[in-house]
């Protein structure tokens, strides 16, 4: 009797899309679909060994419900002309590289032009705890830098200029914190930005 043979399965997978060659409407057409995806944004300065640039080209996460197998996932991904089928092994690792986060001997490539498709959360998806660490030093440095002694100015600044530390300050509970930092700026003012003189 003859084993069959095993045919992995998982959820996650990526391509590469070439916009030379794929249709002009593929981001609509993979929109269409309905399955939960992220799109990085245009690789343009990626460098080869040699230092030669790359070909311009976006990397594609597609997420399904549930477990598919590698065949499966290309007959999705040939419809948008993708170029190579990937067994997604850590999700949160691979959106990550999407724009090279962990990777920065490589071109860097910004977070908000990051496309996310059918309900894909890339914030989510890319979230560890050491990133709320970064993100507030530079939530305290531009504090300081802005001489910022309002709760109700810097929560304005966050909406307005950077969602990735609104969502710091009103899901983290860091909210307090930052009021009391702000609130003891109030009164040891000069003590503080006569620190930061010294260090510049």
């Amino acid at each position: 009797m003859k084993s069959r043979e095993v045919v992995s399965r998982t959820r996650n997978y990526a391509t590469i899309v070439y916009p030379e060659s794929a249709p002009a409407n593929w981001q609509e057409i993979l929109a269409d679909m309905h399955i939960p995806a992220l799109i990085s944004p245009v690789h343009d300065k990626d460098v080869t060994a040699d230092g030669e640039i790359k070909k311009p080209h976006y990397h594609v996460i597609i997420m399904f419900g549930g477990v598919k197998t590698k065949k499966q996932a290309k007959e999705i991904i040939d419809k948008i002309d993708g170029v190579g089928v990937e067994v997604v092994n850590n999700l949160a690792t691979y959106a990550r590289y999407l724009i090279h986060q962990d990777n920065l001997d490589k071109a860097q490539y910004s977070a908000s032009d990051v496309v996310a498709v059918s309900g894909a959360d890339y914030s989510a998806i890319t979230y560890i705890p050491a990133d709320d660490l970064n993100l507030i030093g530079e939530m305290l440095k531009y504090i300081n830098d802005n001489q910022i002694t309002s709760f109700a100015v810097f929560t304005n600044a966050c909406a307005n200029e950077h969602l990735d530390w609104l969502r710091v300050l009103a899901l983290k509970k860091t909210s307090y914190f930052f009021m009391q930092y702000m609130k003891s700026m109030n009164w040891s003012e000069p003590q503080i930005f006569d620190k930061l003189e010294e260090d510049n």
